[in-house]
C-alpha cells in the first residue's frame, strides 16, 4: 500500500531535495566565505591539481564555510596584474615566485639569488625556517599575507636557439626574463639584453624573435611548449624559486581563527606533495624535452659565477644585513 504524504511532509522533503541538489551543485552559494584563487600555471601543473584538492579538502573540513575556486593559466591574468588584484582584494589567494613579487616587495626576491642554493633540500630548510620567517614579515610589509610552507618551482635552465656553455654566449642575446629586478640585473650582469615579460605573452615572443632566449623551470618550458620555438635546453640552475602563497590582508582577517589555522595546516600538508610531484615531474622532463628536439647542454657556470661580483654586492646592499644573514645561514657565503 502506498504511503500518503501530508502536504507539510511533502514541502519539507522537496526543501530537503532541492537543499541536496543545491549543495552538490553550487556548494560556494552556501559558504559564508568565497574567495578566488589565481596562479599562472596549467591546470594540469602540480601547483594547480594539488591546490584543486586542498581547496576541496580546506571546504570539506571548514563545514563548507570557506569555498575557493581556483583560475589557473592566467586565466585573471598575468603575474603582475594579480599581484595588483591580491593587494587590492578583488582576488583573494596566489601563488606567486618571489622574484617577480619583488616589484612590489624588494625583499621577496631572496629566494632567487643567483646560485644561492645548491639543492632544494638546503632551499626549503631555508624558506621553511628562520629565513623564510623574515621574507614573510617583510612582504607583510605591503597589504598581504604570506602563508608558511611555499610551495616548489624549481631551478631554471636557460633555453635559446643556439648552445649556451659558458657566459659568453649570452652576449647580447636578447632573453625574456620575468618582471622582476634581480632576474633583469642577473643577465644584464651576465652580458644579455634582458626583457621584461609575463609568460603568458611568452611563446608569441619567442616565435615572433621579439626575443632570442628565455630562463624558466622545466615545468614551465613544457607547458608553454617552449620546445616548439627554442632548439637548446641549457642547464644553468642559475637561481630557484619558490611559490609564495599570498592571501589579501583583509580577507585572511575576515576569517575566523579555526578557518586560518584549516588553511595554514593544509598549505602545509599539501606543500610536501606538490614537492613530491614537481620533483619526480622534473626529473622525467629532461628525457620528455629531448625527445622533442631540444639539445642538452651542461653550462659551465664557473664562468657564470665569475660575472657576478658586483651583482651580489648590489643585492647584498639591497637586502641589507640581516636579511643576507640569515640566507648566508642555510647557502653558506654568497659572492
Amino acid at each position: 500500500m502506498k504511503q500518503r504524504l501530508s502536504r507539510g511532509r511533502f514541502a519539507v522533503s522537496t526543501a530537503a531535495a532541492f537543499a541536496s541538489v543545491a549543495v552538490v551543485r553550487a556548494p560556494a552559494r552556501a559558504a559564508q566565505f568565497s574567495f578566488k584563487y589565481g596562479t599562472d600555471q596549467t591546470i594540469s601543473s602540480p601547483v594547480t591539481t594539488r591546490a584543486k584538492e586542498m581547496w576541496a579538502q580546506v571546504e570539506k573540513e571548514t563545514g563548507g564555510r570557506l569555498h575557493v575556486d581556483t583560475f589557473p593559466d592566467s586565466t585573471l591574468g598575468g603575474d603582475t596584474q594579480m599581484i595588483s588584484q591580491v593587494r587590492s582584494g578583488a582576488l583573494q589567494f596566489l601563488t606567486e615566485a618571489g622574484s617577480i613579487l619583488g616589484s612590489v616587495s624588494p625583499i621577496a626576491q631572496m629566494d632567487s639569488l643567483a646560485f644561492a642554493f645548491k639543492d632544494t633540500k638546503t632551499a626549503f630548510a631555508a624558506c621553511d625556517g628562520e629565513f623564510g620567517d623574515f621574507i614573510r614579515k617583510e612582504v607583510g610589509k605591503v597589504g598581504v599575507y604570506v602563508l608558511s610552507h611555499p610551495w616548489d618551482n624549481g631551478f631554471r635552465a636557460i633555453t635559446a636557439n643556439k648552445p649556451i656553455h659558458v657566459a659568453a654566449d649570452l652576449e647580447g642575446l636578447k632573453m625574456r626574463v620575468p618582471a622582476s629586478p634581480i632576474s633583469l640585473d642577473l643577465f644584464r650582469s651576465l652580458g644579455a639584453a634582458p626583457a621584461p615579460m609575463n609568460v603568458n605573452e611568452l611563446y608569441t615572443a619567442l616565435q615572433t624573435h621579439i626575443v632570442e632566449g628565455q630562463e624558466n623551470a622545466l615545468i614551465n618550458i613544457n607547458q608553454s611548449k617552449i620546445y616548439e620555438v627554442q632548439k637548446t635546453l641549457n642547464f644553468s640552475n642559475h637561481s630557484w624559486d619558490c611559490w609564495w602563497w599570498l592571501v589579501n590582508i583583509d580577507a585572511w582577517n575576515s576569517l575566523p581563527k579555526d578557518i586560518q589555522d584549516t588553511v595554514q595546516r593544509n598549505i602545509t600538508k599539501y606543500a610536501y606533495l606538490q614537492r613530491r610531484d614537481f620533483a619526480a615531474l622534473t626529473g622525467a622532463l629532461t628525457d620528455k624535452l629531448h625527445r622533442l628536439g631540444m639539445q642538452i647542454v651542461q653550462c659551465d657556470t664557473a664562468t657564470f659565477k665569475a660575472k657576478l661580483g658586483d651583482y651580489y654586492k648590489k643585492w647584498h646592499a639591497t637586502f641589507g644585513d640581516t636579511g643576507w644573514t640569515l640566507l648566508e645561514k642555510y647557502t653558506g657565503k654568497l659572492g
